[in-house]
Order: structure tokens, then C-alpha cells, then sequence
């Protein structure tokens, strides 16, 4: 149940018409108010005397307040336009994964609220206003307000116009992911390590639990499975993590002990989408990775984005370094109770340079850029395990660029900056020189 609660704030905090439906309501809240102390003989004489306050009659108050609601509801449909259009664009260009980071934007969400609200606020007042002939009643304080938000507006479509500007370009689009991406990994971080994962026999002869559900798993309470399996005395590895697909009829988990009721704990515990779900740190890993593949392809052609994407991943694995990441392993007491998979060290590495390797394997600048993050990233790594993971896509690269690159000078570049990082990795210090490699004699 706290899964699917979790979902659906999950889903409601990236949700597009919250935060302008807020505002209508407001807009309506605060029209009533305001009409309230209209009425009331709160309200000075020297007051709505004054120049400052709407003193006009019946009639001018209700052409303002038309005018007022007519040109705020018609820019608010300009802004609507603009925010598709520039979905559209970020879709063709950087991909459909990434609308959620437009939609979820709260410059835009305020700004269409603004208009909706300001348009909610005065119809509300309009209703109110009547002439000499109907009993006259002027709203001098509501009809005031009324222009503070019409200017407030303009403010606003001047503030909205720079914002999306800025929003559409790759680069704010590559930081703000990258952010997301730093955000995730230092979430799950620490300092102790953590409980080591149990020996496959462990499992030897565990049964398996079936679900008949199917798609992506978004949420999982893995403190109320772990708390089940602890006091029914079983323990339980989930086959799937957050963000896998789960298959109708497949089996979810294994259980060491079969007890009843575990197809129920495990549905209770995890919540199912059509939709991989952000927050965790594979997931913001892929849209920025889908950003660089997309940028290489040949009909956006756009290395340097690439190029700013692995800076991007290179400083997220920087700040792994000296950390520990967790193992998906719940402990109660002495007793391991529940297994999530994990991606680990080199399952994020896997995610962060395969497929942008593999589409830039013709393309030598972002070979070399990959080959100068891996060689920034090893130097700030001391564990030997990682290293390794390291080494083993700095080969990669070097083999593809010896199988795809046709000049002899590109492959000459790669290869340089290939025992540079087999140079750092060895001595870990960036830049070191002299440092004999077994692959410092290679045919180019």
C-alpha cells in the first residue's frame, strides 16, 4: 500500500495541471474574499477615494474586468501553443523520455497558471458588478487587485518568453539531467559497506513466486517486504528492480521458505506502471545517455553534445569514488531476509558508456572525449574492482576505433589518449608519462 501511495505522489508531483489548478483556485478564493470585504463597511471612505483604488462606476468596471479576462485567457492559450511546441522540439531532438522534465517545469506551470488564474479572479468579480438600473455595486477593491494581476501578467509572459528560450537549449536541458543523475547516485551512497550478497546455494532450494501482473515495477516498499519475510521467517529475492519489466505468468521472486500469502506481500509492497519511473539512478542515467545517442545520430549530427554528456557521467562516477553503493541486501538481526538486485559499480558504468560508444565508434572526437573522462574518473578511483570496469571500456573503445576508424592519424590520437589512461590507471595521477604498459607497443 505505502508503494502505491509513493506512485501516486510520485505521479502527482510530475503532473502537468496540479500547480495551474491551484492557482484557478486561488484565483477564485481570493475573488471572493475580496468581494466579501467590498461589501462589508470595512473599508475607509478616503480609501476608495483614493487614486490609487478604482473609483469608476458600474459599467467602466465591468469593460475592465472583460478586457481583463478576454486577454488573459487568449495568452494563456499562446502559451499553451509555445509549451507544444517546444515539447515537440525537445521530443525530435533529445528525445520523448525527457517531456516529463518540460512538463514537470514549474516556470511553465506557474506562468499558465498565472494567465488562468488571473482569467478564474475576474470572472468571478464580473459577476458581481452591477449598474445604477440593477442596484449599483462596484467591487473598488477586487476590481483594483484585478489590475495588479493584469500586470503581474505581463511580468510573467515577459518571464515565461526568456525561460522557455533557455529551456529549450541542450545544454540547460544536459545540466539539469546531469543534476538529476548526481542527485540519484549520491542518494544511495555510503560510507559502510554494505551486507554481502549470499552465495547462489543459498537459494539452491528456494521456490519460486509467480505474479500475474505485468509491467514496469515503479515503486517498491522494501522495508515492509524485508519486515513480512522476518517474521514469517523465510527470506525473499526479488528477480526484478525498480525500473525492469515484470512479465505476466513469470516468477517475481524466489523464496527460501514457502509460506502463504507471499504473492500477496509482494503485490502490497511494489507498484506497477506502463512507464519507467525517475528517481533512482539507472533511470536518470538513460535519459541522459538518450540525449547523446540521439545527438550522434546522422540526422542530428552533434558530437559536442555528446561530449558534454560524458562530462556529465564522468563527474557522477567521481562522486562514487571512496563511497559505497548498496547491494540490495536487507538484514534482520544476522538473518539476511530480503534481495533486491542491484546494477553496482559496473552495471552503471555498463549503462553510462556502451551505447553511446557503440554509436560513436566512427566518430574519433568522441572516442577521444571518452577516453580522457575514463582516464579523469580512474585517477579518482582506488578501488581495484572498479578499476577494472574502467579498463575494461577503455579497451573497448581503442578496439573500435582500430576496427572503424579509416585515418591513421585519428587512430593515432585514440591510441595516445589510450595509454594515457592505461598510464593513469597504473600510477594514479593524471598526465603521468613513462609508465610501460603491455599494450604500449600496439599496431596502429
Amino acid at each position: 500500500m505505502k508503494a502505491r501511495f509513493r506512485q501516486f505522489l510520485s505521479a502527482l508531483g510530475d503532473s502537468f495541471w496540479l500547480l495551474p489548478a491551484a492557482l484557478v483556485v486561488l484565483g477564485i478564493l481570493l475573488a471572493f474574499g475580496l468581494l466579501r470585504l467590498d461589501r462589508s463597511d470595512l473599508l475607509p471612505a478616503w480609501l476608495i477615494g483614493s487614486t490609487w483604488i478604482y473609483n469608476g462606476g458600474g459599467t467602466g468596471a465591468r469593460t475592465l474586468l472583460g478586457v481583463i479576462a478576454s486577454s488573459a485567457i487568449g495568452v494563456a492559450g499562446t502559451v499553451f501553443s509555445i509549451t507544444i511546441a517546444a515539447l515537440s522540439l525537445a521530443a525530435g531532438q533529445m528525445g520523448p523520455r525527457l517531456l516529463h522534465n518540460f512538463t514537470r517545469d514549474r516556470g511553465v506551470q506557474i506562468t499558465l497558471g498565472a494567465f488562468l488564474g488571473t482569467f478564474s479572479y475576474a470572472l468571478m468579480v464580473l459577476r458581481s458588478v452591477r449598474t445604477q438600473e440593477e442596484g449599483p455595486f462596484t467591487p473598488h477593491l477586487a476590481l483594483t487587485f484585478g489590475i495588479v494581476l493584469a500586470l503581474a501578467c505581463v511580468g510573467t509572459l515577459v518571464y515565461f518568453v526568456a525561460h522557455m528560450a533557455g529551456r529549450i537549449n541542450v545544454d540547460t536541458v544536459v545540466n539539469l539531467v546531469s543534476e538529476d543523475v548526481r542527485s540519484a547516485v549520491r542518494g544511495v551512497l555510503a560510507d559502510e559497506p554494505p551486507a554481502q550478497v549470499p552465495p547462489g546455494d543459498f537459494w539452491a532450494q528456494a521456490t519460486p513466486v509467480v505474479d500475474a501482473r505485468q509491467g514496469y515495477l515503479q515503486q517498491l516498499d522494501e522495508t515492509k517486504l524485508a519486515d513480512w519475510a522476518s517474521q514469517h521467517g523465510t527470506a525473499i529475492r526479488l528477480l526484478v528492480r525498480p525500473g525492469d519489466y515484470v512479465f505476466p505468468g513469470a516468477p517475481i521472486a524466489l523464496m527460501t521458505v514457502h509460506v502463504p500469502g507471499a504473492e500477496a506481500a509482494i503485490r502490497d509492497a511494489t507498484a506497477l506502471g506502463n512507464t519507467r519511473s525517475g528517481g533512482n539512478a539507472e533511470y536518470a542515467i538513460r535519459q541522459l545517455v538518450e540525449v547523446a545517442v540521439r545527438a550522434l545520430s546522422p540526422g542530428i549530427n552533434d558530437p559536442n553534445t555528446a561530449m558534454s554528456v560524458l562530462d556529465r557521467l564522468g563527474a557522477a562516477l567521481c562522486d562514487i569514488a571512496g563511497h559505497h553503493l548498496p547491494s540490495g541486501v536487507s538484514t534482520r538481526g544476522d538473518s539476511v531476509v530480503l534481495v533486491v538486485p542491484d546494477i553496482g559499480y559496473a552495471g552503471l558504468v555498463n549503462v553510462m558508456f556502451h551505447m553511446i560508444r557503440q554509436s560513436a565508434a566512427a566518430n574519433a572526437a568522441v572516442l577521444i572525449k571518452l577516453l580522457d573522462v575514463l582516464t579523469a574518473v580512474v585517477v579518482c578511483e582506488s578501488a581495484t574492482d572498479r578499476k577494472e570496469s574502467l579498463a575494461h571500456h577503455a579497451e573497448l573503445v581503442w578496439a573500435d576505433a582500430r576496427r572503424q576508424l579509416g585515418n591513421r592519424s585519428d587512430r593515432q590520437d585514440v591510441h595516445r589518449r589510450y595509454r594515457s589512461f592505461r598510464s593513469a590507471a597504473a600510477s594514479g595521477v593524471l598526465g603521468a608519462v613513462g609508465v610501460k604498459t603491455e599494450h604500449s607497443e600496439i599496431r596502429i
